[in-house]
Formats: C-alpha cells, sequence, structure tokens
C-alpha cells in the first residue's frame, strides 16, 4: 500500500470524492500471514471491500483498482461482487496468471501498461484486451506507457495522465460509458 503507483492510483480517487481504502495483502509490509498466491488475497480484497461498504453505506457506486499482482485480485473480485462499476488495472500480469475467468467481464474499465515491462510483457497484456475487447456491453480502454517500465519510475505522471483521462472521461454525467 506503499508503492507509488499505488498510492497516485489512491490521492486520485480521495480528490474526486470517493471513500477510498488501499491495503496490503496478507504477507506484505506489517499484514499478518503469508502469501497464498491469490486464494487469501481475493479472500482480503472481498474483505476490504465490505468493511468499506459498511462504512460508506451511501457509496453510489464501486471502482476498483490494482497494479500487478493487485490488479489480478482487483479483477477477480470484479467477477463476485456485481456492485463494481469500473476498473483501472496497472500492468495486470497476464504473462503469469490466467485471466480467463473473465468472460463475460462485467464492467468497462482501462488497462494501462508499461512498454518496456520487463515482469508483465506488454504482448501478454495485449493479447488479454483483445480478448476483453471481443465481449459485449463493456468496453476496454488500453494505454501504452511507451517508455515506462514496470514501476513506471521515470514515466508515473504519464501513467496518471491516463488515468485521470479515464476517470474525466467516465465520470462526466454525458460519458457514453455507464
Amino acid at each position: 500500500m506503499n508503492d507509488r503507483i499505488v498510492q497516485a492510483l489512491y490521492k486520485t480517487f480521495v480528490a474526486r470524492g470517493f471513500a477510498t481504502l488501499r491495503f496490503n495483502f496478507r504477507g506484505v509490509g506489517r499484514s499478518q500471514g503469508s502469501f497464498d498466491n491469490g486464494i487469501g488475497e481475493l479472500s482480503d480484497a472481498a474483505a476490504a471491500l465490505d468493511w468499506v461498504q459498511s462504512i460508506h453505506p451511501e457509496a453510489q457506486t464501486t471502482w476498483i483498482a490494482g497494479f500487478s499482482f493487485g490488479g489480478l485480485i482487483g479483477m477477480q473480485l470484479l467477477m463476485r461482487r456485481p456492485e463494481i462499476r469500473g476498473f483501472i488495472t496497472i500492468n495486470p500480469p497476464a504473462n503469469m496468471y490466467d485471466f480467463s475467468f473473465l468472460a463475460p467481464c462485467p464492467a468497462s474499465g482501462i488497462i494501462v501498461q508499461a512498454a518496456q515491462d520487463t515482469v508483465v510483457t506488454p504482448n501478454a497484456v495485449q493479447k488479454l484486451v483483445d480478448k476483453l475487447r471481443t465481449q459485449k456491453h463493456i468496453t476496454i480502454h488500453h494505454d501504452e506507457i511507451a517508455r515506462a517500465n514496470h514501476f513506471f519510475e521515470n514515466e508515473i505522471d504519464d501513467m496518471m495522465h491516463s488515468v485521470d483521462n479515464y476517470l474525466d472521461m467516465r465520470l462526466s454525467p454525458d460519458s457514453p460509458i455507464k
């Protein structure tokens, strides 16, 4: 939760008035437990969402955002929670995990990929985007940040520009995507 990308995503949602939570998965930072290859982490994400919704029952919409492995878990949560209306996924590990569970994907969103990523290959992410774009009733935006590596070391401003432009479009009252 202290990663620069996670912090930047958190700040943009807070600035837009969302009730926002960022958290560490089990075994990360000071969190208890140990890595559970996605099973326990999905449970963690669901519990976190339940908690936020109990504190803010007035919330009109729910969005998820995740970076790398967190993007995988966010997309799995998206499939289990019909109240999620949008997603932002940064460098989803499509070359390491099977994303076929996203059929059909229930919400529109954006996938941002670092073109110079050696951890999550841009080609694998492009295949995921192409597959998602064949589905009806959703729109998948895809931005690739040309000079960025996996952690967007010198390109975080470009990444957040992409995210903010997408949120501006989606949150606009006349957005074609609901």
